[in-house]
């Protein structure tokens, strides 16, 4: 099984971070509109009351609410799409056009409770300054933290056929 340096992490990263992208723009959108739905009007303040524009600002709590509902958004999309990926055949769309695979070290895919354990390791490995991905450079088998405290591996595959 070959394993994945860093430098191909990075292009899939890039490749699922775009597709992700897309994905959080349309859920934030559907959240922000629900939002304007159902919130009551003491989340806004009348911008007449600031200047000549006819336009409502989110008051602190409606500004605090927004944001919470983003972020929680960012993280609960981020989860679902790399999650739904790594449980149904280990691949994200990034990994399958590099023929990459995530799987447990006896070959078999990971299921959500592990998926959920990569999520929350491959994030603390970004909150360090990307100080876990980096680790792919120094460790023998190339792999980053959250591989090795779930005990994961990213291989290259080529399917027969192909």
């Amino acid at each position: 099984m070959k394993r994945i340096g860093l430098i191909k992490r990075l292009v899939v990263m890039i490749y699922d971070g775009l597709l992700l992208l897309g994905v959080l723009f349309f859920t934030s959108f559907l959240w922000m509109f629900i939002l304007n739905l159902v919130a009551p009007d003491s989340l806004y303040i009348d911008s007449s009351q600031l200047d000549s524009n006819k336009l409502a600002y989110f008051t602190q709590t409606g500004k605090t609410i927004a944001f919470s509902l983003v972020a929680l958004n960012i993280l609960a999309v981020s989860f679902f799409f790399y999650g739904w990926f790594w449980t149904h055949g280990g691949q994200t769309l990034g990994m399958r056009a590099w023929n990459l695979y995530l799987t447990k070290p006896d070959g078999k895919f990971i299921g959500w409770r592990l998926a959920f354990k990569r999520y929350v390791f491959a994030l603390l490995s970004w909150a360090v300054c990307g100080l876990g991905f980096l680790w792919v450079l120094f460790h023998p088998k190339r792999m980053a933290w959250h591989d090795v405290l779930t005990q994961t591996q990213i291989i290259y595959h080529k399917q027969p056929g192909k």
